[in-house]
C-alpha cells in the first residue's frame, strides 16, 4: 500500500515569511526516504481553526498519513493538540509515550512537548515538534506502526 503524506508546518513567524520553514522540508525528505509518496504540504499560523481546517482538508485529499510539525510546546500560541483533539475520532496514546521516552535519552526537554498521534476522519495524524531534527528523530521512533495504522484508519484489511 503506497502511503500517502500531508505534512502541515504549524507556525506563526513562517507562515508569515518572517523565516523559512525548515521543518516541513526535512519531514518531506524523511516521508520520501521511506517510500511515501508527498500528496499535499501547507504552512499555516498557529491557529486552530486553520489547523482543524487543512488536516480536514488534506484528509478529504487522500492523505492517508498527515504529520504537523510546530505548537506541541508549551508556549501560548502553541495549539497544535488541542486542534487535533478537538476533531479526532480517537487518540492513540502510545504514539506521544514513545516520542516523548526516546526524546527523553536525545534532550531532558522533551518531556515538555505534547506530541500526539490519532485519527481524523480516514487519516493517521501525527504532531511532532516544531524543531527539525525532533520532527525527524521523533517521526523514526513510531514509523514502524505507520502502515498499520494509515491501514486500520483507511479500513484497508490488514493481516495484523
Amino acid at each position: 500500500m503506497q502511503i500517502q503524506v500531508g505534512i502541515i508546518t504549524v507556525s506563526d513567524r513562517a507562515s508569515s515569511g518572517k523565516y523559512d520553514d525548515l521543518g516541513g522540508p526535512a519531514l518531506k525528505d524523511a516521508a520520501q526516504k521511506n517510500g511515501w509518496q508527498v500528496l499535499s504540504e501547507a504552512i499555516v499560523p498557529d491557529d486552530a481553526e486553520r489547523i482543524r481546517e487543512t488536516i480536514r482538508s488534506f484528509s478529504q485529499q487522500g492523505c492517508g498519513l498527515i504529520l504537523t510539525t510546530g505548537g506541541t510546546g508549551i508556549g501560548p500560541r502553541d495549539v497544535t493538540p488541542e486542534a487535533i483533539r478537538a476533531i479526532m475520532r480517537v487518540e492513540l496514546p502510545g504514539f506521544g509515550e514513545v516520542m516523548r521516552a526516546e526524546s527523553m535519552k536525545i534532550t531532558l526537554n522533551s518531556i515538555l512537548s505534547r506530541n500526539l498521534a490519532a485519527i481524523v476522519d480516514s487519516s493517521l495524524v501525527i504532531a511532532l515538534p516544531g524543531k527539525p531534527s525532533g520532527a525527524v528523530e521523533c517521526l523514526g521512533f513510531v514509523q514502524g506502526a505507520i502502515p498499520h495504522g494509515v491501514a486500520l484508519a483507511q479500513r484497508v484489511p490488514t493481516s495484523c
